[in-house]
């Protein structure tokens, strides 16, 4: 997929935005994101569950109001404290904080927000969803809970992305794109870039990208019971994981090239 001339100049204007903002989005990360952002298909809308202060929304937004690519939801109670968002600092909520972000960047009208959590929104969702990016509740009943209510608004060749799947101090990310996305057939292309986990949603030929997912899952796999141990990992368990997490093929960016296909 060719990419537009002035796009990685309109992604680094964002990141100088972001990289003020805290959170725990990296920079190589940031520019994955908006990566997948314009990739997704121009059907439906983007999806992000978790905010916090707006750091992903800017990678989101910032790409989709250049290119024309429709509303980001954001999707995040903003209560505290939270077990994967860095220290509030006695504040009681990020709500005020994510505002200010927006507004810094003038992308309030390009972002509809939801202060609630996920299962409250999807009890009422009946859009279609382009791209869904899972960085909320990083427990395995969290994040699992959060795919399973979007997914079925997916339309084909939508993304889906979730942050810290290579993250040791996490099992939610890891377990569900293992589970749930490389061992389905509904799933294309997909990959690790840094620590995000994410794939295309293809249910009419899954099937031809089956081998590729089976060589991540074999891998990728290998890190669940570190993080499913639930005690700290340090010592040789530590080594272990960082070991076997070095041995998963992942990239700086998403190859856009395997994302492209007839229906995108």
């Amino acid at each position: 997929m060719e990419l537009p001339n002035d796009f990685n100049s309109v992604v680094s204007q964002a990141w100088q935005r972001a990289s003020a903002v805290p959170g725990f989005l990296a920079e190589l990360e940031f520019r994955a994101l908006a990566l997948l952002g314009y990739c997704a298909p121009n059907d439906g809308v983007i999806v992000e569950i978790g905010s916090f202060k707006g750091k992903s929304t800017l990678a989101l937004a910032s790409v989709a109001r250049r290119y024309g690519l429709g509303p980001v939801v954001s999707i995040d109670p903003h209560t505290a404290p939270s077990v994967t968002d860095p220290d509030l600092k006695g504040k009681s909520s990020s709500f005020d904080d994510f505002l200010a972000t927006l507004h810094s960047a003038n992308l309030e009208d390009q972002v509809e927000v939801y202060r609630a959590f996920s299962r409250q929104v999807a009890a009422r969702w009946d859009r279609k969803i382009r791209m869904l990016w899972i960085d909320g509740d990083h427990t395995y009943k969290g994040a699992k809970e959060d795919f399973d209510l979007f997914a079925p608004h997916l339309v084909d060749g939508a993304i889906v992305a979730l942050h810290d799947t290579l993250n040791k101090s996490f099992d939610g990310p890891i377990r569900v794109f293992v589970e749930d996305i490389l061992r389905s057939d509904n799933f294309g292309p997909a990959g690790f870039s840094y620590s995000m986990g994410w794939s295309q949603y293809r249910p009419t030929d899954g099937r031809r990208f089956r081998k590729q997912r089976e060589r991540l899952v074999r891998k990728a796999a290998r890190l669940i019971p570190f993080v499913t141990a639930g005690q700290r990992m340090e010592g040789i368990p530590k080594l272990q994981y960082k070991l076997l997490r070095s041995l998963i093929p992942h990239s700086k960016l998403p190859n856009t090239e395997a994302l492209k296909w007839q229906g995108a």
